[in-house]
């Protein structure tokens, strides 16, 4: 060490970034949300999938599915509106032929979605054992589906029906993504719990209508669609607080994060992960700057562990 200088022994530690995603360890807890990025490979050139702690794959169904016909994706302020109707190539391309293109270490949670609880089941036998799946996000929230979607999400005794099914079908590591368009998302987190689910991902894109006025049409074709984007945040960070108090399996926060700041609130409020989704769309980085800005915002604070933050508010 020249005099008067600083060695590398004296810098401080990098601050620890590492999560825990219901048992999965991951390299930090900031992960791609389902229907943003595809099967990952989409994203090649752009991002890294490996720096990352992982990404949830676009919802599954047991054949392949087309969604509903354009228009189907629409801004509003603050957001996007999108019905999609959960196009996928089904479980079986997913596992043949999307699964082996990814690069090796790459985190991946299967999303799973059907129109009948026992279709449901049997996606998730189907992806039990999948190379690289170390986790299933069961779909039960869609809120722009016609047959299925909203209503697993929104009866406690369906809701109970799906999870149960689902945790008979497999023994590998189970998020429900819940509804934010309920009454009281701390009763659905409960039921949840209750049959089985090792975590919660919330909150799912709210519903939501746009209106083309010169047209004096539904903006989307399908009239209705999921409500996605920073315009959501407040509502997911209240609900991810009401299910942090109502159960004790780890929560996956989602809704408009931006930002590593986004995240921290999230985390603050009791995820133990997160989740970037419409942010990707403009800038498929984002979740690599959200990572960034939530190791800047540990080393600005003096915290040594990302995990100290979890649930943190009010203590």
């Amino acid at each position: 060490m020249t005099a008067g200088g600083a060695g590398a022994s004296d810098r401080p530690e990098p601050p620890d970034l590492s999560a825990d995603l219901c048992g999965v360890a991951l390299r930090n807890p900031v992960l791609l949300a389902s229907g943003t990025c595809g099967y990952g490979t989409e994203l090649a050139g752009l991002l890294d999938l490996r720096e990352i702690g992982g990404f949830v794959a676009k919802s599954l169904t047991l054949e392949p599915r087309a969604g509903n016909p354009p228009p189907r994706i629409t801004e509003t302020p603050a957001g996007m509106l999108n019905a999609i109707s959960l196009e996928n190539v089904g479980v079986e391309a997913f596992i043949d032929e999307k699964l082996p293109a990814l690069p090796e270490g790459v985190a991946v949670v299967a999303s799973v979605f059907e129109t009948e609880i026992e279709r449901y089941g049997e996606v998730c036998r189907r992806l039990e054992g999948a190379p690289g799946v170390v986790a299933l996000e069961i779909n039960a929230s869609c809120p722009h589906v016609k047959s299925g979607g909203i209503e697993f999400g929104q009866d406690p005794a369906v809701l109970a029906s799906l999870v149960r099914a689902c945790r008979a079908s497999t023994g590998m590591k189970l998020l429900v993504k819940l509804s934010p368009n309920v009454t009281s998302i701390a009763e659905m987190a409960r039921v949840a719990e209750g049959e089985g689910a090792d975590g919660l991902s919330l909150i799912n894109a709210m519903q939501g209508l746009a209106v083309d006025v010169e047209r004096r049409r539904p903006a989307l074709s399908n009239v209705l669609g999921g409500l996605s984007g920073p315009a959501i945040r407040p509502v997911a960070l209240r609900m991810v607080y009401q299910a942090a108090q109502a159960v004790k399996i780890p929560i996956c926060g989602i809704g408009g994060i931006t930002s590593g700041e986004d995240a921290v609130a999230f985390l603050l409020v009791g995820a133990s992960t997160v989740q970037v989704g419409t942010a990707s769309y403009a800038n498929p980085g984002a979740a690599l700057e959200v990572r960034d800005g939530l190791q800047a915002y540990l080393e600005r604070h003096g915290i040594a562990r990302v995990r100290d933050l979890v649930g943190g508010l009010l203590s």
